[in-house]
């Protein structure tokens, strides 16, 4: 027997209502009247209730927005119970379209990371080959997987690179809690050809390109140093970690070379110790030259 579990949503006009499993396959659907609804029948049902204005279904959940002829508390049982009625009668909460990829079947698992409030998912196929950080679900453009990862109220930050996706999260949930949710809704989103990242999408910015080092041959020597051995020696040892560093810029006068972290590496504890104990040793023995300085600047 289903059982539905009532949540609340920073919009209090929209309650939603959880089931223990996933009820779409890496799609999210919005209703705004009976008409749209048409391959939802349970959507179309809800319609009826004259205090329904718009109808989600995502995920292991259905959203409803409500217009405030009532509040919630009179109503959010009976809503529950008539999902939960319609679920476990046999009903059919959204429409397959049989015409969809066959599941490719994958494997996903969590990793810890140097940063507890990050973990690192890997997939067992490669996702990218440039690594794409996004901070805010307003970020999530080009990626379809992440913006669905926010939707979950414990992410706080998605990065995806290469196998992997790091997810930093809230400190309101211990990964105990949360990890297994994750990797599942990973795992379905991906087998059932959602798309993880649309690199024709990610934002040419100017920030981006500065970090892609287009402009290699026009930078100092030093620079270019500073850069090869980021790439080769720091970057797959934080890579393994979830995480990414990237050249920003180096000042000559004050031997400062400032780097930006993303991923598990950002804001990490342990992220100071790693850059001056680690970073700034190699940089200084490598470059000879004892007087370098390395500093994260916010990602």
């Amino acid at each position: 027997m289903t059982k539905i579990a009532i949540k609340n949503t920073q919009n209090p006009t929209i309650l939603k209502f959880e089931f223990p499993d996933f009820i779409t396959q890496n799609e999210s659907f919005e209703f705004k009247n009976i008409d749209e609804a048409k391959d939802s029948q349970l959507a179309q049902q809800l319609f009826y209730l004259p205090f329904v204005k718009t109808i989600y279904i995502s995920g292991n959940f259905i959203a409803i927005e409500r217009y405030s002829i009532v509040e919630w508390e009179e109503v959010q049982e009976a809503v529950a119970e008539q999902i939960e009625e319609y679920v476990n009668n046999g009903g059919i909460i959204i429409k397959v379209d049989e015409n969809k990829l066959k599941k490719q079947p994958i494997t996903v698992y969590g990793e810890t990371t140097p940063n507890p409030a990050t973990l690192k998912f890997v997939v067992s196929r490669m996702l990218t080959k440039n690594g794409v950080e996004f901070k805010n679900i307003d970020d999530t453009k080009a990626s379809p997987l992440a913006k669905e990862l926010f939707n979950f109220p414990y992410v706080k930050e998605v990065y995806i690179d290469e196998n992997y996706i790091s997810v930093t999260k809230y400190e309101v949930n211990d990964w105990n809690q949360i990890t297994l949710e994750l990797r599942s809704f990973i795992k379905l989103f991906i087998e059932n050809g959602g798309t993880v990242l649309d690199e024709s999408l990610i934002e040419n910015t100017e920030k981006l390109e500065k970090q892609q080092i287009s402009n290699f041959d026009q930078l100092d020597t030093t620079s270019q140093q500073i850069i090869n051995i980021l790439e080769e020696y720091v970057k797959p040892a934080v890579a393994a970690d979830g995480g990414n560093i990237l050249f920003d810029s180096y000042d000559e006068k004050e031997k400062r070379v400032k780097v930006v972290l993303q991923g598990a590496c950002n804001g990490c504890p342990s992220s100071t110790f790693t850059l001056k104990s680690g970073i700034e040793n190699m940089l200084k023995d490598m470059l000879k030259d004892e007087n370098i300085k390395v500093e994260a600047i916010n990602g």
